[in-house]
C-alpha cells in the first residue's frame, strides 16, 4: 500500500490560506492525480489503487466530476493569472476515458484560463493507450505524453511487476508521434536486480529509436512496504548496488548525448528547451501549483498542503462541501532556501553563487577545486562526476 503522508498542521475545512499569501509570480501549473491502476507494480509506492484495493466509496466512473468539485472550490481560493502548466500523473490517468480527462482540462481552463502556449502532459503506461484513444487526447488538447517504459528487457520488466512487452513501450511512443504529439518522454529504470550492461544499453537505444524527444532515467529505488522490498528482504533479489547505478548512469549521458539529448535536470535529457518538461521545471525552480485529487500536494506563496489519501475520504469530502486538505506547513525563509539550493543546483543552469552564505560560497569553491562543480557566469554547476555525487554536493553547500 503507498507510504503515509507526511505530518503538518491541520488543513482548514475551507481550505483557506493564511491572510497575505502571495503567488511566487514564478509560473502556476495544475497537478491532477488519477490515483487508479490496472494492477500494483513491485517497486511502486504511490499513492495509487487497483480495483481490489479501493474497496467501496470510490468511483473510476464519477472520478472527474469529483475532480471539478474540487476545482469549484479551489477557484474561490487563489487566482491566477494563467495556467502554464498542467499534468495529468498517478496512478495511471489513460485507465479514465479521454473524454474524461478532456473535461479536467476544459474545467482547468473555464476556471483559471490557460496560457495559449501551456504545456498539457499525461503520463500513460504503454499498454492503456492505443492510436485511437491517444488521437482523442491530441484532439482534446494535450501536448505531451510521458510513457512508463521503465525497460526494454523482458527480465527486468518481470522483476519489476511491469505488464507490458518489451517493444509496447517503443510502439507507444511511435503512436504517440503520429497522433500529433510533438513531445514524448519515455521513463527508464536502471539498476534493477538482474539487469545486464547489454539489457540496459539496448533500452537506452530502444528509447532513442522510437523518435521520442524527451528521456527520463531514474536509479530503482527500494521503498519500504512495497513487494520489491519484501522480496529483497527475504532474500530473494539482491539489492540495487550504488556502483552499478553510477555506471549505468554514464552510459546513459554517453548514448543520450551522442543521440542528441543534453542533459537538464540530474535525471532528464532533452533534444532541444522547448522538449524540457515545463511542469517539473516549475516544480524545481520555485513556482506554483494546485494539486487536484487524493494525496496531491499544492504549494502557493510559501503554503503548502496535501490532501486525504483514500479516494473514498476524497469524495466523501466533497461531497460535504469540504476541502479535501489534510494538512499543510508555512515554509520559513530558511526551507524555501534550502529547496532552492536543492533543486536548482540539479539543473543545468546552475545556481547562482550569491544565493549561498559564505560557507556555502567556501564550500562551492572547494567542489570546483575538487571537480564536482565548475563556475559559469556566476552560477555554480555540477559537472558530470558531480552529477554522480548531487546529493552530497547540496549537504555541502547548505549551512
Amino acid at each position: 500500500m503507498p507510504g503515509q503522508l507526511p505530518d503538518g498542521d491541520a488543513a482548514p475545512a475551507d481550505g483557506a490560506l493564511p491572510d497575505g499569501t502571495a503567488l511566487t509570480g514564478r509560473g502556476f501549473g495544475v497537478y491532477v492525480h488519477v490515483p487508479f491502476c490496472a494492477s500494483r507494480c513491485g517497486y511502486c509506492d504511490f499513492n495509487t489503487y487497483t480495483a481490489a484495493e479501493l474497496g467501496g466509496g470510490a468511483s473510476r466512473d464519477q472520478y472527474a466530476d469529483t475532480v471539478l468539485a474540487e476545482l469549484a472550490l479551489a477557484r474561490r481560493i487563489v487566482r491566477p493569472p494563467r495556467v502554464d502548466t498542467v499534468f495529468f500523473g498517478g496512478g495511471t490517468p489513460t485507465l479514465l476515458d479521454p473524454d474524461d480527462l478532456g473535461r479536467i482540462l476544459e474545467a482547468i481552463d473555464r476556471t483559471w484560463g490557460l496560457a495559449s502556449d501551456a504545456e498539457v502532459t499525461t503520463e500513460a503506461n504503454p499498454e492503456s493507450v492505443t492510436p485511437e484513444s491517444l488521437g482523442r487526447l491530441r484532439k482534446a488538447g494535450f501536448t505531451r505524453v510521458s510513457l512508463g517504459m521503465q525497460s526494454a528487457a523482458l527480465g527486468v520488466l518481470e522483476v519489476l511487476d511491469r505488464k507490458h512487452t518489451p517493444g509496447r513501450a517503443r510502439a507507444a511512443a511511435l503512436e504517440a508521434r503520429e497522433a500529433g504529439f510533438d513531445h514524448v518522454n519515455l521513463d527508464l529504470i536502471y539498476g534493477t536486480p538482474g539487469e545486464s550492461v547489454d539489457d540496459f544499453a539496448a533500452s537506452l537505444a530502444a528509447a532513442v529509436g522510437a523518435g521520442v524527444d524527451h528521456v527520463s532515467a531514474y536509479a530503482l529505488i527500494v521503498e519500504d512496504g512495497t513487494r520489491l522490498a519484501t522480496r529483497m528482504r527475504r532474500g530473494e533479489l539482491p539489492y540495487p548496488s550504488d556502483d552499478v547505478a553510477a555506471d549505468r548512469y554514464l552510459a546513459a549521458e554517453a548514448a543520450l548525448g551522442a543521440a542528441g539529448f543534453s542533459w537538464y535536470e540530474v535525471s532528464n535529457w532533452a533534444t532541444s528547451a522547448a522538449a524540457r518538461c515545463r511542469h517539473n521545471l516549475l516544480y524545481w525552480t520555485g513556482g506554483d501549483w494546485w494539486g487536484l485529487g487524493p494525496g496531491a500536494h499544492s504549494h502557493v506563496g510559501g503554503v503548502r498542503w496535501w490532501n486525504v489519501k483514500h479516494p473514498s475520504t476524497y469524495a466523501s469530502r466533497l461531497a460535504a462541501g469540504a476541502s479535501p486538505g489534510h494538512a499543510r506547513e508555512i515554509l520559513t525563509d530558511a526551507d524555501r532556501h534550502v529547496e532552492d539550493v536543492m533543486l536548482r543546483l540539479r539543473l543545468a543552469s546552475g545556481l547562482p553563487l550569491d544565493a549561498l552564505d559564505a560557507g556555502g560560497r567556501a564550500a562551492a569553491v572547494e567542489r570546483v577545486e575538487e571537480g564536482l562543480l565548475e563556475q559559469r557566469d556566476g552560477r555554480m554547476v555540477l559537472t558530470l562526476r558531480g552529477r554522480l555525487l548531487a546529493d552530497a554536493v547540496v549537504r555541502d553547500l547548505l549551512p
